[in-house]
């Protein structure tokens, strides 16, 4: 039964101690793909390179937390990797990008205006170079969807889906899929949980986002971290769990969730039907 991890961070340095091993053990799961999104101008190579070892796949772009440090020649880079690799079937998409309305240091109006100058900067090279975007989606559903409808891109995900079902809609629209992950394990996520059982089947597709956002049975506790319990690592072998919480909330069978999932990444990323 094989699945598609559609964003996991593996070149982080949690895996530095045992990256391989980590992904043999998603392997061995049954996680036949993961994509690996850029986040800076100095990783695009490490992203591309670790997509090549792995037997892998990666995206380019620069993170909404790194525009701070973010500059017009990063941009630059940007296109010239994104030209230079067009014929890489491992490279199937633009991010991780987006806007981040979380984070109080990227919101101010300066910040937030550099987020926003290099989210519509990067719309305008995915769709110069006819790639979908991986979007960044925290407390900013709407003003990236203002940014989709002025510049169009061939779609893509947006990642780790926690916005309203009118949000939703609007993204299935535009031709984008809903990354769900780790966060859909909690029961009190019912919001989540609702849209993840709500929308069609055909808008969802499966992620990590590993090493962040464990599952429910990874998590640690302020508490339990004060008293000396490590914060579990997420990572792509987690994925069939996750998506047993699914299947579960949704009343299908693991088996037609995994195709269903795996027919929806690569209908948001179609370089990944691409033999490489």
């Amino acid at each position: 039964m094989p699945w598609i991890d559609t964003h996991c961070h593996l070149d982080a340095a949690e895996f530095d101690p045992d990256r391989s091993a980590m992904r043999q053990r998603a392997r061995a799961a049954g996680v036949a793909h993961c994509v690996i999104p850029a986040v800076a101008a100095g990783n695009f190579e490490t992203v591309r390179d670790l997509a090549h070892a792995q037997d892998d796949h990666y995206a380019l772009g620069i993170h909404p937390l790194f525009t701070p440090q973010a500059t017009t020649e990063h941009l630059a880079q940007l296109d010239a990797a994104l030209h230079a690799n067009k014929d890489d079937p491992r490279l199937v998409a633009v991010g991780e990008i987006g806007l981040d309305g979380f984070v109080p240091s990227l919101n101010t109006p300066d910040a937030l205006a550099q987020q926003r100058r290099f989210y519509t900067a990067q719309l305008k090279l995915a769709q110069r170079h006819q790639l979908p975007v991986i979007l960044h989606v925290r407390r900013s559903a709407d003003w990236l969807l203002q940014g989709l409808r002025q510049t169009r891109v061939v779609g893509g995900i947006a990642h780790a889906f926690n916005g309203s079902l009118q949000q939703a809609q609007a993204f299935i629209a535009l031709g984008f899929k809903l990354g769900f992950g780790g966060a859909l394990t909690y029961e009190r996520a019912l919001q989540l949980r609702r849209l993840a059982t709500e929308l069609p089947l055909s808008a969802l597709v499966l992620e990590t986002d590993a090493p962040d956002i464990p599952p429910h049975w990874l998590y640690a506790t302020a508490e339990q971290r004060a008293a000396g319990t490590p914060q579990g690592r997420n990572e792509p072998a987690e994925l069939p769990r996750i998506a047993q919480v699914l299947a579960d909330l949704r009343g299908i069978s693991l088996t037609e969730l995994a195709a269903v999932t795996t027919a929806n990444a690569r209908s948001a990323l179609p370089r990944l039907q691409l033999k490489p």
